[in-house]
């Protein structure tokens, strides 16, 4: 019998806080539990933000918390050949296009259909205002033109042939991490023509998991409540790309005082601060639920 493959995948742009804490620790737990494997892979495809030393942090707290994984890790930033040949696969299906618009250049776009019309542009599950397809009308030579003479362009879903393709319903096993299990129903067409390959780098968080996940067997994905949306969109590219779909349980997140989720971008406590005020590993694991 495949033992279960479960993984925990952090990026290095940053120092990790409780919220990354509590979920290896789950991922490891639960992987424990279900005689499993676990992995650690390091998400590292933007490469202007993730570093040398936020990686090698990585390694220094998660060990500091008793976790051990297998070797080696899979570094996202040495695998851009798999991703490059997942994109060139929904390429050659005719399901992306290029999209050469600007943040700034879609937000007055759908600025200017709101005040047109009196009424909200519709949102993806993250609040950003669903693209508008704009460059999906340009002609095949017109944007070749534009790609060969260095135009910064992304490539997008076009969701409506994706969904033509692979007609609804979307459905997945989500798991409660003692065993039981559902099935779900996902809604990918939430997410409109989402970026699956950005402009500064040959693949998208939505891409490079969905292929790493595949490529690493892993059956169970364990992740943060913030990331269920996404499932909906990743659901469906494993079934575009003929890969297999795990199981699923998306865990409540680790809130600071105010209620608000751990973020690095918020200046959350990290590991590291706990760890020099003089914490210890093991009341971490005791303050998140888990034994020495």
């Amino acid at each position: 019998m495949t033992r279960p493959v479960f993984r925990f995948a952090p990026s290095p742009n940053g120092r990790l806080h409780l919220g990354h804490a509590y979920s290896a620790l789950l991922n490891q737990d639960i992987a424990a539990r279900f005689g499993g494997r676990f992995l650690l892979r390091i998400e590292d495809i933007d490469l202007t933000r993730c570093r040398p030393e936020f990686e090698q942090a990585i390694y220094e707290d998660l060990a500091w918390l008793g976790l051990t994984w297998e070797e080696p890790v899979r570094r996202q930033s040495e695998h851009f050949e798999d991703y490059r040949a997942a994109a060139d696969k929904l390429r050659a299906m005719g399901l992306l296009y290029p999209c050469f618009c600007s943040r700034k250049a879609i937000l007055e776009a759908v600025a200017q259909n709101e005040a047109a019309s009196g009424k909200p542009w519709p949102r993806d599950p993250d609040g950003a205002p669903l693209y508008p397809r704009h460059c999906r009308a340009c002609a095949p030579e017109d944007a070749q033109e534009r790609i060969a003479a260095g135009e910064d362009h992304a490539w997008r879903l076009d969701m409506q042939a994706a969904l033509s393709l692979a007609p609804g319903p979307h459905l997945y096993r989500r798991f409660d991490g003692e065993g039981r299990e559902e099935q779900v129903a996902a809604h990918p067409e939430r997410w409109g023509d989402a970026i699956i390959v950005r402009k500064e780098t040959p693949t998208s968080y939505h891409l490079s998991v969905v292929v790493d996940d595949a490529l690493q067997g892993v059956t169970h994905v364990v992740r943060g409540q913030d990331l269920e949306a996404a499932t909906d969109l990743h659901i469906l590219l494993r079934r575009l790309l003929g890969l297999p779909t795990p199981l699923y349980h998306h865990h409540g997140l680790v809130e600071d005082p105010a209620g608000d989720k751990l973020a690095k971008s918020r200046g959350s406590q990290s590991l590291a601060e706990l760890r020099e005020q003089g914490v210890s590993a093991e009341a971490i694991r005791a303050r998140l639920g888990f034994r020495a």
